[in-house]
């Protein structure tokens, strides 16, 4: 099985730091792929129009497989790439951080820009914070309206997650089980599918149809 779970940022958020006199603001955001990081460059190009740079980085993908940067007219190398490497050591993917320069009338140097960048990056990730991403196998039980309650409760506390829950004649439940308990047939997060289904017989006495697994998904921890 491949990847089963990665780090990415907790929510969006910006932080801006100040190096003789120029600003450099830090903005972080959550992106699924590279049209939606794209799309938040140009709409802060657009927000800070009196910004001189507008330089990005971003990594997308559960292995952080796709990666880009840009020096938005930075001398090469100084501020897309340490930006870029700001990310890979904080092992985040699915974000996009873009620094707005403000330029403050003194050159900073080469050295000076990438530290610049790289500790604008830094401390807009430490604003918005961490938060993993599991990916889970979607189960769907349906149970009668006396169970639901109770078996919610159970299911929750043995590590299943309980990601909804429909109301009609009966109740259906949509259930996760960790895509790496699934695959092992338990673990942490919850037991694997045929454990799910045992479990299930268990709490239902044997009156529920076993789970029915419709897809797989990406969950965020709390």
């Amino acid at each position: 099985m491949g990847v089963t779970s990665y780090l990415t940022v907790a929510r969006s958020g910006s932080a801006e730091i100040e190096v003789k006199r120029s600003r450099f603001l830090c903005t972080v955001e959550r992106v699924a792929d590279e049209a939606a990081a794209r799309a938040v460059v140009e709409r802060l190009r657009k927000q800070h129009w009196d910004a001189r740079h507008h330089c990005s980085a971003f990594v997308l993908g559960p292995s952080g497989d796709v990666q880009r940067s840009s020096d938005d007219g930075e001398p090469a190398g100084t501020a897309g790439a340490p930006m870029l490497e700001v990310l890979r050591g904080r092992e985040v993917s699915a974000v996009v951080v873009v620094v707005t320069r403000w330029f403050g009338g003194v050159l900073l140097g080469a050295g000076g820009l990438v530290r610049a960048y790289g500790d604008a990056v830094r401390a807009g990730l430490d604003e918005v914070g961490t938060r993993r991403r599991v990916l889970v196998v979607e189960h769907e039980l349906t149970v009668s309206h006396a169970d639901a309650g109770r078996l919610e409760s159970e299911l929750r506390s043995r590590g299943i997650e309980v990601l909804d829950a429909a109301y009609a004649e009966q109740v259906t439940l949509r259930l996760g089980v960790r895509a790496e308990a699934a695959a092992g047939g338990g673990g942490a997060g919850g037991g694997g599918d045929g454990d799910l289904a045992a479990l299930v017989a268990e709490l239902t006495n044997g009156s529920a149809a076993p789970p029915r697994e419709v897809t797989t998904s990406w969950l965020d921890l709390p």
